[in-house]
């Protein structure tokens, strides 16, 4: 029994070092880039390679064909298009969408001037979102192409709620095709029609695709792997998959999917394409060579006869991984948040941090709400706790008159303690029961501070300025570190002098720990200590004074 405190500081340690690594994935210093051989661009038009390309007959990509290395994607004018939320780059090569800035999203807390960059056409970064149309017929539409535009620049007015950026490519016999984005104030949303006309005198038949061209990211860290960055999909069937950069290399995706979804995603933003509700898609991917890779989808084919039209619809989300808007727009694509295994303890700490937060306005003053809730949920579970903790630090004296009387008979001075806490009617591991119920919690916590776009940046009160980074100044793990000291006074000691220096390091060892943790984590453990000691305080105090 006398070893229990020993093996909780080993598993928490366990679970602290776990964290600490997970913190390096996404905040540990980033490499330099692997180089990248240099191609000139190639010319617009029919003659482009097409590896990237899914064929037009049959649902698949093709899988023997690679690209060239490149530094710089072919590239004909480009549009310029500003909404509230957009600073965007339109190719007419194709009508890709080669650049976006997101504008309510600074790269940094000091420099608020400068957007993220969510998607970008230059290495080693290159992240794209094309489409285009796969037909029966040569030319094809596809993201080859050079369409033409009326103006280089689009710009949402005061006052203007849609912004409409149309595109036109006509083929030598006559077939017209509109690519057409509808921006709208506030949203990340765009809506993508491929609107076909056939002014030839045959019959044209073909499908659209959509597809996100990606580059895998260099690792970030030099302890473990990278925050995930990578592909994921959806299906009513098999729910929420990742399709690794890996799982790229290794084998082509090739499922035919009703009412998914497809994304790439990184550490708090996404692109994603979704598809109308009802429509089979075939979902494919491609690994291009040079660390590029493709994940599109394909849909049915449609004929047209001389005269008639048809517009092929996409959504096409590009933002921050906003849940309860992605919950809007498809189902699962909130998930794009990911949590881990605590997903089912992380929504509702989210969903209530979001309920406070609408009342208080501060992430800061929430995760101090939060804390106090939770303690207040868990407040008889803690109080036996203390009482058990209480009761063993009034029974030390006796515990030391034991362990003076049995010397180094360790089994007979076991079978003494154990004969005292039934009589005294006490549990000696009831004293682990506060730590043991935060674990997950905590975890849980941890992952809401870390994924939750909303806490990004979200400054607190005097220096704390961002809660999901580490404390500057390393304040908040200081006092962390002396409120668990407190709490170590408040403990009863362990009779074993090698477990006293052990825990009586344990608040040195967590504040390092906690030092390079999110501030907003350490906010919340220290909030919970200070409450713990209180608590632990009052009920300390009255079992003493009991006769």
């Amino acid at each position: 029994m006398e070893n229990q405190r020993l093996i909780l500081f080993i598993a928490l340690s366990f679970v602290l070092l776990m964290l600490w690594e997970a913190w390096q994935r996404d905040y540990g210093p980033q490499p330099e880039p692997a180089s990248v051989t240099q191609q000139a661009a190639g010319e617009a038009g029919a003659g482009a390679p097409a590896e990237d390309l899914p064929t037009g007959s049959a649902p698949a990509v093709p899988g023997d064909a690679s690209l060239p290395a490149v530094t710089t994607l072919p590239s004909g004018q480009r549009l310029h298009v500003v909404t509230d939320v957009f600073d965007i780059e339109i190719d007419t090569r194709g009508g890709d969408i080669r650049r976006v800035d997101l504008l309510q999203y600074p790269q940094a807390a000091d420099r608020p001037e400068v957007p993220v960059r969510l998607l970008d056409d230059q290495p080693p970064n290159i992240f794209i979102a094309q489409s285009g149309l796969r037909s029966d017929r040569k030319p094809e539409p596809t993201h080859h192409v050079q369409f033409q535009a009326e103006a280089s620049e689009y710009r949402l007015a005061e006052g203007q709620e849609e912004l409409v950026v149309p595109l036109v490519w006509t083929s030598p016999d006559g077939v017209k095709v509109i690519k057409q984005y509808r921006f709208r104030r506030g949203d990340y949303l765009i809506d993508l029609d491929q609107i076909v006309t056939n002014g030839s005198d045959q019959t044209w038949t073909g499908r659209q695709y959509r597809q996100l061209q990606r580059a895998e990211v260099p690792a970030k860290s030099r302890m473990g792997i990278q925050a995930y960055t990578g592909g994921v999909i959806y299906s009513p069937e098999e729910k929420y998959e990742k399709i690794t950069f890996s799982d790229m290399a290794e084998q082509d995706l090739s499922r035919d999917i009703r009412d998914g979804w497809a994304a790439m995603i990184q550490h708090y933003f996404l692109g994603a394409l979704i598809p109308p509700r009802g429509e089979t898609d075939h979902y494919y991917s491609k690994a291009l060579g040079n660390d590029l890779y493709v994940l599109g989808l394909i849909g049915p084919n449609h004929s047209l006869q001389p005269g008639e039209s048809v517009t092929f619809n996409t959504e096409v989300y590009l933002g921050p991984k906003l849940q309860a808007r992605l919950a809007e727009i498809a189902e699962g694509l909130e998930l794009t948040v990911d949590y881990g295994v605590l997903t089912v303890l992380a929504k509702p700490i989210y969903w209530l941090m979001e309920k406070i937060y609408a009342l208080v306005g501060n992430w800061g003053w929430t995760i101090i709400i939060l804390t106090l809730l939770i303690k207040l949920a868990f407040y008889k579970p803690s109080e036996m706790s203390y009482k058990s903790m209480a009761q063993m630090r009034k029974l030390g004296p006796r515990l030391q008159k034991l362990k003076e009387r049995y010397g180094d008979d360790k089994q007979k001075l076991n079978q003494a303690m154990m004969e005292m806490y039934r009589t005294e009617k006490i549990n000696p591991l009831g004293g682990c029961l506060p730590i043991l119920i935060q674990i997950p919690v905590f975890i849980a916590l941890y992952w809401v501070l870390l994924e939750s776009v909303e806490m990004r940046q979200a400054p607190f009160i005097l220096w704390l300025t961002d809660l999901s980074s580490k404390d500057p100044y390393y304040i908040l793990p200081l006092i962390m570190g002396v409120t668990m000291f407190i709490q170590q006074k408040l403990n009863p000691a362990p009779m074993d002098p090698i477990q006293a220096k052990v825990m009586m390091m344990l608040p040195v060892v967590f504040t390092v720990f906690f030092a390079f943790f999110p501030s907003g984590l350490v906010l919340y453990w220290v909030t919970n200590n200070v409450l713990s000691i209180a608590q632990q305080w009052v009920i300390t105090r009255r079992i003493e004074q009991e006769k």
